[in-house]
């Protein structure tokens, strides 16, 4: 199929070169010429694994193509994805004010029928505003040809994209005629063929399946991170209780990991439009509020347990952080935890070292001023910052991190103090090992008390 994507963000970029992989020939389109002179070298703006070499390989073998006009990346398409951001507004509710954009101009260019898919996040109904904003301007133009509209959204994960992507447990199409259905069940039948897993409903069903997946996986985050909470005060650990109900089939083990808090372009804006989606219609969302008070609350404990550790003596002391994305796997720092840490060290006059193996360039652009005064030193050697540390601060779970040489570490901190943001280590060995550990939800285990200098 000839395939136009509009917007070469995080799902744009991802969605153009995998239907580029099964054999499509794909256009496109952004809008800033030097991100398009960057992918039309095959280099991604983004960090995600195996996404270079992809691009390279259908840019070389043209099945790919980047260009920034819209009118020359939509010509012969037969089928449109709008992929551009839905950041969220001064209210909470996604700003639709990109793809509202689109909407108008494919109106006023478009010549050809075509199947025009929503992929971006969008409220309930959008797919129906976007339908008539083009229709509106096709008629103004003379311009009798019909335009289907379908709701396909996505649901990559940032690290894994392209494998989620080519192996996607569902696909959801939304479309109010059979026409749109049939395409999209064409064109995603090479990535389903071990296992049918397209799922086939109206529009606005498939604008909200997004939105509630979304939510529903925060709120398993936020339950097991109170649980954790309640876990910290009884003396009991959070990871026994995790074992014990995701054994239960009817809960799982997915999302039930206790930790200092999600972030991310997803969750916290889709369960902010949600509230605002429901305030709207005159409901009150308390599961949700509570989701995100819980996960605001969680983002600050770390700072909590080391301005208790110190018992507020600042003077001096020096941090280390493992990781800064708001994943592995990724350079996103967008609502990370590691922000909110930084800035609250930073706030009281600590000196930070700062690790994570892709993330520190984005750091420096947001943190020169700290850069330059000596106060945040960034590295890319989990090594080298924890030398001469007073703690050490485990916020993002990368690979690199799970199995240190913890005699090395030891012997290069100042004082042995580890805090786990994400409990991936084992509390009894790092106390063996002469380290005081501090989990989430999880007892305090080692000897180690903070010195006044």
């Amino acid at each position: 199929m000839r395939i136009c994507v509009i917007g070469a963000g995080y799902v744009g970029l991802v969605s153009a070169a995998c239907f580029a992989e099964m054999g499509n020939r794909v256009s496109c389109v952004e809008r800033d010429p030097g991100r398009v002179a960057r992918l039309a070298s095959g280099q991604s703006p983004i960090y995600e694994p195996g996404l270079d070499a992809m691009l390279q390989a259908h840019l070389a073998s043209g099945q790919l193509s980047f260009t920034d006009q819209l009118d020359e990346g939509i010509k012969q398409a037969g089928v449109i994805f709008v992929a551009v951001g839905t950041p969220s507004g001064e209210d909470g509710s996604a700003d639709l004010s990109h793809v509202l954009k689109v909407a108008d101009e494919l109106g006023l260019l478009l010549e050809h029928e075509c199947l025009v898919v929503n992929k971006s996040t969008v409220p309930v109904g959008t797919a129906e505003r976007v339908a008539q904003r083009i229709n509106n301007r096709l008629s103004a133009r003379g311009k009798g040809i019909v335009i289907t509209l379908a709701s396909n959204p996505e649901f990559l994960k940032e690290g894994s994209a392209i494998e989620d992507f080519m192996r996607p447990d569902r696909v959801i199409v939304g479309c109010d005629v059979p026409l749109g259905h049939d395409i999209l069940r064409r064109l995603y039948a090479p990535f389903l063929r071990n296992h049918e897993r397209l799922l086939c409903m109206g529009l606005r069903a498939a604008e909200f399946s997004k939105y509630a997946a979304n939510a529903f996986l925060a709120t398993k985050i936020s339950f097991i991170n109170e649980m954790a909470s309640l876990c910290a005060r009884l003396n009991v650990d959070i990871e026994d209780v995790r074992r014990g109900i995701g054994s239960d089939k009817r809960i799982g083990t997915h999302f039930i990991y206790a930790g200092c808090g999600y972030g991310g372009s997803c969750f916290p804006k889709d369960v902010r439009a949600l509230i605002r989606c429901a305030e709207q219609e005159g409901m009150e969302p308390g599961i949700l509020r509570a989701v995100e008070a819980r996960n605001a609350l969680q983002k600050t404990l770390l700072f909590q347990a080391l301005r208790e550790h110190f018992t507020g003596y600042w003077q001096g002391r020096v941090v280390a952080i493992w990781g800064l994305a708001f994943k592995p796997g990724t350079d996103d720092l967008r609502e990370a935890p590691s922000i909110v840490l930084l800035d609250a060290l930073l706030a009281v006059g600590v000196r930070v070292q700062a690790c994570d193996p892709v993330a520190t360039p984005a750091l420096a652009e947001r943190y020169g001023a700290a850069i330059s005064s000596g106060q945040l030193r960034l590295s890319t050697s989990p090594y080298s910052v924890v030398e001469g540390a007073d703690a050490l601060m485990l916020v993002t779970e990368w690979k690199q991190f799970r199995q240190p040489d913890f005699a090395r570490i030891r012997g290069l901190m100042r004082m042995p103090v580890l805090f786990d943001g994400r409990n991936i280590y084992d509390a009894q060995h790092l106390a063996e090992q002469g380290f005081l550990y501090r989990g989430i939800g999880r007892p305090a285990l080692g000897h180690c008390k903070a010195s006044a200098a």
